[in-house]
């Protein structure tokens, strides 16, 4: 799938598509993890529903954004070299869809083990429930701050400024958040089946957090940020980075 799509972004010049094809691909590896038991249980169609309802919102709302703004910037950056000397296809592959590829493949791994070891008649039990609710509160926090965040970008008033209100008053980053909570919920329920499967597929959640709050996630935006809005060292200085709580006073 992701080599056709590779095809694609050469004919268009433009990967930027990608993050939209992340949380859609980890979907799709649900359902094929899904389609190939005979007999699926609670726990598998609650750990497909879970990925596939997560994904879909966000491949849509990540493509939609992408149509509606074009070639993203840091894609641009990343790749403008290579396109100057003629060698986008190529950079495009190894840089860009390549990793994702991998990366991919390796953050949906709750998924995809939770799935295959949960026939029926595999029980949701406590800790699936306890995974669903952490769940739960993850989508609330990445829907809401996207649909805050879209409207405000939205509005002609707001260029310049930094979003300050609703659940980005509470923490910098509510998507990525909610993101994380999102996973290791998917997590916490599939790791019902054992801890050989737990283990197993510890490295996604792990490696989710890592990446949106070490590496391209949170890091990458905040120095954006930092450069073109001019309150920016202010919102940083009264609200959490990461985990939501009350800002500071004074």
């Amino acid at each position: 799938m992701l080599l056709a799509l590779w095809r694609v972004a050469v004919a268009i010049k433009d990967v930027s598509f990608i993050d939209a094809v992340w949380g859609g691909g980890m979907a799709v590896l649900a359902a094929v993890s899904w389609l190939q038991l005979p007999d699926p249980g609670a726990r598998a169609t609650l750990l497909l529903a879970m990925t596939a309802i997560w994904g879909l919102r966000l491949a849509f709302h990540l493509f939609t954004r992408w149509r509606a703004s074009g070639e993203d910037p840091r894609y641009a950056r990343m790749l403008g070299k290579a396109k100057e000397r003629g060698q986008f296809a190529r950079a495009a592959l190894t840089v860009v869809f390549a990793p994702q590829a991998l990366l991919l493949f390796l953050s949906s791994l709750p998924a995809q083990l939770g799935i295959l070891a949960a026939p029926e008649p595999a029980a949701i039990g406590v800790l699936g429930l306890v995974g669903f609710a952490l769940w739960l509160l993850g989508m609330v926090f990445e829907a809401v701050g996207d649909a805050q965040l879209k409207a405000f970008r939205a509005d002609p008033a707001s260029k310049g400024k930094v979003l300050d209100t609703g659940l980005w008053r509470y923490t910098r980053h509510p998507n990525y958040f909610g993101d994380c909570c999102v996973w290791w919920g998917i997590w916490l329920t599939a790791a019902k089946a054992g801890p050989w499967i737990a283990l197993a597929s510890l490295p996604g959640p792990l490696f989710l957090t890592f990446t949106l709050t070490r590496w391209s996630g949170k890091p990458l935006l905040e120095k954006g940020l930092a450069r073109t809005r001019p309150d920016y060292a202010d919102y940083v200085a009264r609200t959490s980075g990461f985990i939501p709580w009350p800002p500071k006073q004074g």
